[in-house]
């Protein structure tokens, strides 16, 4: 006999499936999270729930639910992203469909499961009679710029509400995430001198200079994983993804871009990248004061990183152990998360969510028993940081 609780869930999660939510970010030709936003509030307020409308960015909405405590207690923030990213080459992807215990369509893994765990979750606590406050932030954006975790952050500071713990519910195979990297995504522009190129000395070439920034990447490259490595998430990387110079054939190049992608690690940071690149630029002048070159960042977002004796983490394991049986493991994750902002804003974090695969690919699916788990997971974690009235 299935448990009713997780034929509600499994029906939730279909509900949410249906709805359009690619973030338009990514792929412009989809509107963006207002209707899954609009769900989500107008079913948070059928059971009861406190509900705020968040929409700093017009279009791009995130939706607060709040389980009121009955004063006293902690607050326990739960958080989940809206948006999915694009559908191009999926059959179907707003067609949820199950089979084997697995449901699939797009972004039912990341993070639509792990919304409706959140919803119900939330719904529960309400019961509960609990002395804190269950918030549950559904949030826009998070596969692009994040703006709906920070224009919730910066909600929940002005409205003067303190938050004791949070758990970000993104995909982690029912494994305890407790750091995860960080990014930052650097543009250099080199600055050359037309000419003709059979007089190639009276011009100064860009994309010569960038070829000489792009060895000495590699040799940089080696060195960022060459200290000691991070025990959860070994080393961070260096590398050039994107490049792009010259004007026409027959003229020296006046222009160059070359794009780079440095992954950090917790005691790493963007400032730290910055000041790298910034180095091998000022060696390369040394050797040739012709280079001219700009550093910008395009988007950066640091490390992440939980003490593992913290309350939320011991919470979390406690809980996951008594609905599961076994320990949960204490792992890193190579990807950056909302997480990072949560812990940044001095709120202590831990990543726990479903188990699935598929993720940005075009078979995605999710395992419906471990969404089961996390919702139970997250009400009794619920009980211990909130406590009973």
């Amino acid at each position: 006999m299935r448990n009713a609780s997780v034929d509600s869930l499994t029906g939730l999660i279909a509900d949410l499936v249906r709805i359009d939510s690619v973030n338009p970010s990514l792929d412009p030709d989809h509107v963006g999270e207002a209707r899954i936003a609009r769900f989500v509030a107008e079913w948070a307020e059928a059971r009861g729930l406190n509900v705020e409308w968040l929409e700093g960015t017009p279009g791009r909405p995130s939706v607060v639910v709040t389980a009121k405590g009955s004063g006293g207690g902690a607050n326990l923030l739960l958080n989940g992203h809206l948006d999915t990213v694009g559908v191009k080459g999926m059959d179907e992807p707003f067609d949820p469909k199950v089979h084997e215990g697995r449901m699939y369509g797009r972004g039912v893994f990341d993070m639509k499961a792990s919304l409706a765990a959140c919803l119900l979750a939330v719904t529960e606590a309400q019961s509960l009679g609990l002395a804190g406050d269950v918030i549950f932030t559904a949030v826009a954006d998070e596969e692009e710029g994040s703006v709906g975790t920070e224009e919730s952050l910066a909600y929940l500071q002005r409205t003067g509400t303190p938050v004791a713990a949070a758990i970000v519910t993104e995909p982690s195979e029912l494994e305890l995430q407790v750091a995860h990297r960080g990014f930052a995504v650097m543009e250099v522009e080199f600055e050359g001198k037309t000419s003709h190129t059979a007089k190639p000395e009276a011009g100064v070439n860009a994309l010569t200079h960038m070829g000489r920034l792009l060895h000495a990447v590699e040799g940089k490259a080696a060195e960022v994983v060459s200290g000691p490595p991070h025990p959860l998430l070994g080393h961070g990387s260096l590398l050039p993804v994107l490049a792009q110079g010259g004007q026409e054939l027959y003229t020296t190049p006046a222009r160059a871009t070359l794009t780079l992608e440095r992954r950090t690690i917790p005691g790493e940071s963007h400032e730290r990248a910055r000041a790298e690149l910034h180095g091998l630029l000022a060696d390369l002048r040394g050797a040739d004061p012709s280079l001219k070159a700009s550093v910008r960042t395009i988007l950066a977002r640091e490390p992440f990183e939980v003490d593992p004796e913290s309350q939320v983490v011991r919470a979390v394991a406690e809980a996951a152990r008594e609905v599961t049986g076994a320990e949960a493991p204490l792992v890193g994750a190579p990807y950056w998360t909302d997480a990072a902002l949560v812990a940044a804003a001095g709120i202590p974090t831990v990543l726990y969510g479903p188990r699935g695969g598929g993720i940005h690919q075009r078979v995605e699916w999710v395992e419906l028993e471990s969404v089961e788990t996390v919702r139970q997971v997250l009400v009794r974690t619920a009980l211990t940081i909130c406590g009973a009235a």
